[in-house]
């Protein structure tokens, strides 16, 4: 072999190297990413391609796939489709709506909860009742039972001096009788005779505007989110103002209260002045329409002046745009005789109107009603018995007593 013979085989063989690492690096780029499709499934879709050579393949990134449609082939069927599953999961990212339950039914079922949860009262008076002989000693347990259960001593001295006076005079040993008289003597105490529809419309087209108010803990925030729901349930329209700016994630709480059951929120920032989100809320309110417009404040201690003073201020604020039509106060059922402490101060700041009762069913002491009406000489309005976001009911004293007698 000549050296020009060499040198040719030298040329074709690098020629030849290079084509085939040409070839192997173009393979590897263009297969990068992709997976090949299995080999059974090539088999196939060249078998159907031979029987039916008109359906030309499209490649695309899994494999061999048939061309799509053109836009005129496509069927109105699988339009309807298409626009039905758009509409399905818009539907499915808007908020959804609660229906509350209707106040009637809800009456029923605190009723019943009452009953379970306050039956150490009544059911301690009817037995002291029931005794063969009312002796003194008797009638110092039942004045007892009823200081026990938070009556108060003035409305309890006046209750057990009408139970002893009747019981004499009719001469009572049946204990049915006992326990119609002792029913007939509670409901008197609780007063039926009081107003306790909740002040919720205004007058001459401007809405009803309800400020709640009460201490840190009593449950008011929930309580104004529970309102809502009440009256949205009686058909009303509701806007809530989230006055209350110094509880973290105060204002976050409330308007997630009023979005389950469609009731915007006014709110500002947090640390705001609470006087001015409240007049922001009754002028909107106002120029909206609506029905009612519920404040929500800031929870505060009775013993601090300086915050008394601020929650007057908010009221003032309030009535530049429209009167205060109702002032809530929100207490806590369980705190008993302490409740009534911050039940007077309230009272003279903001001119309390009506009493909402929280956690009633976390305590036997539900002589706190009876004290309460009578050392405000507002009625309770409210009350509440639950955790459930529909565990807020109007106060109906005939109900009340029954319960506590059940």
């Amino acid at each position: 072999m000549t050296v020009s013979e060499a040198t040719l085989f030298v040329f074709i063989g690098l020629v030849v190297a290079v084509l085939v690492i040409g070839g192997i690096a173009a393979f590897v780029i263009g297969s990068r990413g992709k997976a090949l499709p299995p080999a059974d499934t090539v088999d196939r879709r060249l078998d159907d391609l031979r029987e039916h050579p008109e359906q030309e393949p499209t490649p695309t990134g899994d494999g061999l796939e048939p061309a799509l449609p053109e836009p005129g082939e496509i069927d109105e069927a699988d339009t309807d489709n298409v626009e039905g599953s758009n509409v399905a999961t818009q539907e499915a990212l808007a908020p959804e709506i609660e229906k509350p339950a209707p106040t009637a039914g809800r009456l029923v079922r605190l009723r019943e909860r009452l009953a379970r949860s306050q039956t150490s009262l009544g059911r301690g008076l009817l037995a002291l009742l029931s005794r063969d002989r009312l002796d003194e000693d008797t009638w110092e347990e039942i004045e007892d039972t009823l200081l026990t259960a938070d009556v108060g001593v003035t409305p309890t001295q006046e209750l057990v001096e009408r139970l002893r006076t009747r019981i004499k005079v009719e001469g009572v040993t049946d204990p049915e009788r006992a326990k119609a008289i002792l029913r007939e003597e509670l409901l008197t105490s609780v007063d039926p005779s009081y107003d306790r529809s909740v002040a919720a419309k205004g007058a001459d087209g401007a809405p009803g505007v309800v400020l709640v108010v009460g201490v840190n803990g009593a449950g008011k925030t929930t309580t104004v989110g529970r309102l809502a729901r009440v009256l949205v349930a009686d058909g009303d329209t509701v806007l809530l103002g989230a006055a209350d700016t110094f509880r973290a994630a105060a204002a976050d709480q409330l308007q997630t209260w009023g979005e389950r059951v469609g009731v915007p929120t006014v709110r500002g920032p947090e640390g705001g002045d609470p006087a001015s989100i409240a007049f922001d809320a009754v002028k909107t309110g106002k120029e909206g329409g609506y029905d009612t417009v519920v404040v929500d404040t800031a929870g505060r201690l009775h013993t601090k002046a300086g915050l008394m003073d601020e929650l007057g201020k908010v009221k003032r604020v309030i009535e530049k745009q429209a009167p205060v039509t109702e002032v809530l106060l929100v207490i806590d059922a369980t705190t008993g005789q302490n409740g009534l402490t911050q039940a007077r101060v309230f009272a003279e700041v903001v001119d309390v109107t009506g009493i909402v009762l929280t956690k009633l069913d976390g305590t036997a002491k539900g002589g706190i009603v009876i004290a309460v009406q009578r050392e405000l000489g507002v009625p309770v309005k409210l009350v509440g018995l639950g955790e459930g976001a529909d565990d807020l009911a109007p106060f109906e004293p005939e109900g009340f007593v029954d319960a506590l007698l059940a």
